[in-house]
């Protein structure tokens, strides 16, 4: 917000914040429903300041992705949401938990069962509140850190809890190559779209390589193309070969080098069109927007007073900072690994020491040749400080998370509250932590908690919810 509107909503807010009309807080304060004292909030023009920068006018689109150029062209959104549904492209489900009871998304060793939507099931904000204890994700196999909401997910250059990817487009490759994910490959995925969507795709990027030619591509099958995960002394195996990269499969390592990179582009293409769907995603403007905006009576006094705290004594807008509340950067925040759904949390994650490193030696990444450009988002060094460190979540849309923290093992946005005010945990995690204790009371804590859910928004148009029709 700026100039002459800014000035009036600010305005307004101080009004109803302030008590215009009303006793001061400081000497009297009316009794809430529970018979506490329920004060007004008195922000300072400071506070009001800070609080007009989670708040513009309207929510910014997200910004020019140079890594895609058809990252804003709608037929790619179309098709990427097509794909975005699609289970065609998953090897067998190898979890014996996997029982076909409604947590899971089949019985083990059924194929063609995990899609993107599986663990961002889209009407819950794209997040998973499908598997077992809601925290980490069954697909293929258990998953090690919580899936996050996609929700705003394109306002971010660097991705994942711990920046292992740097782009929208070279994401989808993880799960698709991951033996608890989908458990595909990436030639099978090739052939898939070639076999399903080959109209589609080649309308928007052009002709594909002749992925039906056994005689240069070995046909694959779900049934062939899974990986067995690796243990604590062996590596991933994807029919029969070991390699570093879990998924490729030895038909796609016996590709002629030239083969190899027209399969990895056709689903490199896969991933823009996702991308272009994934900008779509947006929480939108809550409560809290209406109260920042005039509407005095949007924000209950509780709510108010946590809006104080969050950027006052609470310090929360230093790493949760401007119009999507976080400022996606990584810290160490001091969280000790508990034992989550039916699996435990590994207790040596390093976080973002380890994935940012993994993004840059990427040769998918936007500095190698599948890129559309390089607009410097990997120019971030990696040092110690970053061991143990994830990313800053967008705090929109937030209340209707089952879990937190990337290993969702807080339930309630009271239990995540209560951590940062007592400044983390002492041990049990690498690296140092960053954060202090913070002064707040329990009413405080109540208070943020209260103001937390102002930030839910409407979400995506239902439109988008569900895979499209043919």
């Amino acid at each position: 917000m700026r100039g002459a509107h800014y000035a009036v909503a600010l305005a307004s807010i101080a009004l109803v914040a302030c008590g215009s009309n009303r006793p001061s807080a400081a000497t009297e304060g009316d009794a809430g429903s529970d018979g506490e004292v329920d004060p007004e909030a008195q922000l300072t023009p400071e506070e009001l300041a800070a609080l007009g920068a989670l708040s513009p006018t309207e929510l910014p689109r997200p910004g020019p992705d140079s890594s895609n150029r058809f990252s804003d062209d709608p037929r790619a959104a179309a098709f990427g949401q097509k794909l975005f549904f699609e289970t065609a492209f998953a090897g067998k489900l190898l979890e014996g938990d996997d029982d076909g009871s409604p947590a899971t998304l089949g019985v083990k060793g059924q194929t063609g069962k995990v899609a993107c939507a599986g663990c961002h099931v889209a009407d819950a904000g794209f997040l998973d509140n499908r598997s077992l204890g809601r925290q980490v994700s069954l697909a293929a196999g258990w998953g090690r850190r919580r899936a996050p909401s996609l929700l705003d997910v394109a306002q971010a250059k660097l991705l994942m809890w711990d920046g292992r990817h740097d782009a929208l487009y070279n994401q989808p490759f993880g799960p698709l190559e991951s033996p608890i994910e989908m458990n595909g490959s990436r030639l099978f995925t090739a052939e898939q779209i070639h076999a399903l969507y080959r109209t589609e795709y080649e309308a928007i990027f052009g002709a594909m390589p002749a992925l039906d030619d056994a005689s240069r591509f070995p046909q694959l099958s779900a049934e062939k193309t899974g990986c067995q995960p690796s243990t604590a002394d062996t590596p991933p195996t994807c029919n029969g070969a070991t390699h570093g990269m879990p998924g490729d499969g030895a038909e796609y390592d016996h590709l002629t080098p030239a083969d190899q990179i027209a399969v990895t582009q056709v689903v490199v293409n896969m991933g823009k069109a996702i991308g272009a769907y994934e900008r779509l995603l947006s929480c939108g403007p809550g409560r809290f927007d209406q109260w920042m905006h005039g509407t005095r009576d949007a924000l209950s006094r509780s709510e108010q007073r946590g809006a104080q705290i969050f950027v006052g004594r609470g310090r929360c807008n230093t790493c949760h900072s401007g119009p999507f509340l976080s400022d996606q950067q990584f810290y160490n925040v001091g969280l000790q690994p508990k034992p989550v759904a039916v699996v435990f949390i590994d207790a040596d994650d390093h976080g973002a020491s380890a994935g940012l490193a993994a993004s840059m030696a990427d040769p998918l990444n936007v500095r190698g040749r599948f890129s559309d450009g390089d607009d410097g988002r990997l120019s971030i060094p990696v040092d110690a400080r970053q061991d143990g460190a994830f990313r800053t979540p967008i705090l929109r849309c937030q209340a209707r998370r089952p879990s937190f923290m990337h290993t969702g093992q807080l339930r309630t946005l009271d239990e995540v509250v209560a951590f940062f005010a007592r400044g983390g945990d002492a041990f049990g995690y690498p690296g140092k932590k960053e954060i202090l204790p913070l002064s707040l009371t329990a009413q405080d804590q109540r208070d943020l908690v209260a103001f937390l859910g102002t930030l839910e928004g409407p979400g995506p148009a239902p439109s988008l919810l569900k895979k499209p029709l043919p």
